[in-house]
């Protein structure tokens, strides 16, 4: 891959269904589309999760779709392409299933707005004043 790749999310895609490690793949590149500054790292053990002054997402394979959590619950979506947890305090999240596309363009402004976010501090910091 390239030198921002960690060999623990390396392994965590290596180890998923063809379909699964395709769609992680082109996540993952999305994400590091979306700024220079997003590393890698493994929590919570084997959990992949990319991170830029704070977590930004992760990246969860379940039985029958991928999850990327987002981690700030404030940025905009006006391309409705966050399809789980409205309302959650914290993240909220897509789900990706078998044959979805990636809306590349929407996803890059969803993970910028979260990295601007923690630079300015977090987005519990700039609650109230972010919309």
């Amino acid at each position: 891959m390239t030198d921002r790749a960690h060999p623990g999310v390396d392994a965590y895609l290596t180890a998923l269904p063809p379909w699964q490690r395709e769609l992680c793949a082109d996540l993952r590149a999305v994400i590091w589309e979306a700024d220079p500054g997003i590393e890698e790292t493994i929590k919570r053990s084997v959990r992949p999760y990319f991170v830029c002054h704070g977590n930004v997402c992760a990246l969860l394979a379940t039985k029958d779709h991928v999850n990327l959590f987002l981690y700030d619950p404030t940025v905009p979506d006006p391309d409705g392409i966050i399809n789980q947890g409205e309302g959650n305090a914290t993240a909220r999240a897509i789900q990706f299933y078998q044959g979805d596309a990636i809306n590349r363009r929407a996803l890059v402004a969803v993970l910028r707005s979260i990295v601007a976010n923690n630079r300015a501090g977090g987005w519990r910091r700039l609650k109230g004043t972010t919309t």
